[in-house]
């Protein structure tokens, strides 16, 4: 369902509380990465032009027992009033809304930009305690949700505050990934490609299930294409199995094969030894079929990211969801790096739902050549499934 957005509400002189992802990587206490926090500035700066008065809040990392140093957003918000150009109030509570944050709110003018402490310096956070959320919420006159990475959790600064605030709305990132990725699960351009990868076909399970019902071609690779390659009766060696999904791996191929999609596996495979992040692994590479049974496969084969590359060339809407093998390993990693630059020469709609997919495109520096990339690997996952997401569910309908 079409959800408002910030384009739907007037915020002048409104206090307006925003759920961002400011889960940014952190090295003795400087950011490594801030593209979650750039990525976050058109809405801010909207809210900002639009008069409202901004009191951002986010969780980051896993704070284990209540408030750790470590997990502090001061840094976050020094590097904010550079971006931004004007000075970020943070208000330093480690009960988050404490004294300092409803002195900082209180003392807020049209235009002004406060930011809270780590949501999860509260373990109500995570257990969307009810009394929490009010207090999130007293500090506000309406809630606008910019944090897709986090709307796959029922949290009190996700979910919990909506009950309590009005209008609740999506900032332009969640706008942006409803939009992008609803029109490719609904109304896709054809032909639609989604490649699937990763270690584990327990996280795919659903998923595999879901587009199998939407898409004209299904990739598959990583890991996990060695339980389908086992259910097809192939010889695997010592490579990733799990023996308990074999028969549910020949039910999605009798599913493929029904609905005429097109399931593609991998028709070779770059084995080694032993599993390793060394780069300077020997590897051998083998038909898909006859991988030795001493040998691991750890990446798709040379063949194989032709036949991917080209499925990928020919269609008009493509997602991305995980490795094609043991990406961290650059010696392992051209599978993973053929399907990212097949996306990028591709003339389709290319859409990479986070995570590792998302590092490859980046490392590769062909994030400007995709339609869209997810800012949340596990809300994207859950998404293509067809799960409800409870940040967006509880967001006002149009």
């Amino acid at each position: 369902m079409a959800k408002k957005t910030i384009e739907d509400i007037q915020v002048k002189g409104k206090k307006v509380l925003v759920r961002v992802d400011f889960n940014v990587p952190m090295k003795d206490g400087k950011i490594t990465n801030e593209k979650r926090i750039v990525a976050a500035l058109p809405t801010i700066k909207k809210l900002i032009a639009d008069g409202g008065k901004v009191i951002l809040c986010s969780h980051l990392g896993k704070p284990k027992n209540g408030p750790e140093e470590k997990f502090s957003l001061a840094p976050v918000a020094v590097r904010l009033s550079e971006l931004l150009g004007k000075t970020v109030v943070f208000a330093n509570d480690d009960n988050v809304v404490g004294e300092n944050a409803k002195a900082a709110v209180a003392a807020m003018n049209e235009g002004d930009v406060v930011l809270l402490q780590n949501t999860r310096f509260r373990k109500e956070e995570t257990k969307n305690i009810e009394e929490f959320s009010k207090e999130l919420a007293s500090l506000a006159d309406c809630y606008v949700n910019d944090a897709f990475g986090s709307a796959h959790r029922a949290h009190c600064s996700t979910e919990g505050v909506t009950k309590f605030l009005s209008p609740n709305v999506a900032g332009y990132l969640i706008g942006k990934e409803l939009s992008v990725m609803g029109k490719a699960l609904d109304n896709a351009d054809r032909p639609f490609v989604a490649v699937l990868g990763g270690a584990k076909i327990e996280d795919k399970l659903n998923v595999i299930n879901n587009l199998l019902e939407k898409v004209d071609t299904l990739i598959i690779g990583g890991g996990m294409a060695f339980t389908f390659l086992k259910a097809k009766g192939y010889e695997i060696g010592k490579s990733l199995l799990d023996e308990s999904k074999i028969d549910y791996c020949k039910d999605m191929m009798a599913k493929a094969e029904q609905k005429g999609v097109k399931l593609l596996l991998p028709i070779d495979t770059v084995c080694v030894n032993e599993f390793t992040f060394d780069p300077s692994v020997e590897i051998e590479i083998t038909d898909s079929d006859k991988i030795p049974a001493d040998k691991e496969g750890c990446d798709i084969g040379p063949k194989s990211r032709e036949l991917f590359a080209e499925a990928v060339k020919a269609a008009k809407t493509v997602v991305w969801n995980g490795p094609m093998g043991v990406f961290e390993n650059p010696t392992l990693a051209a599978g993973t790096l053929a399907v990212a630059q097949a996306m990028a020469d591709s003339e389709a709609v290319t859409i990479i739902g986070g995570g590792d997919s998302a590092a490859a495109v980046e490392q590769m520096n062909l994030d400007e050549k995709m339609t869209h990339i997810s800012t949340g690997g596990g809300a994207s996952l859950e998404y293509l499934e067809g799960k409800v997401l409870p940040g967006v569910a509880a967001l006002d309908e149009k």
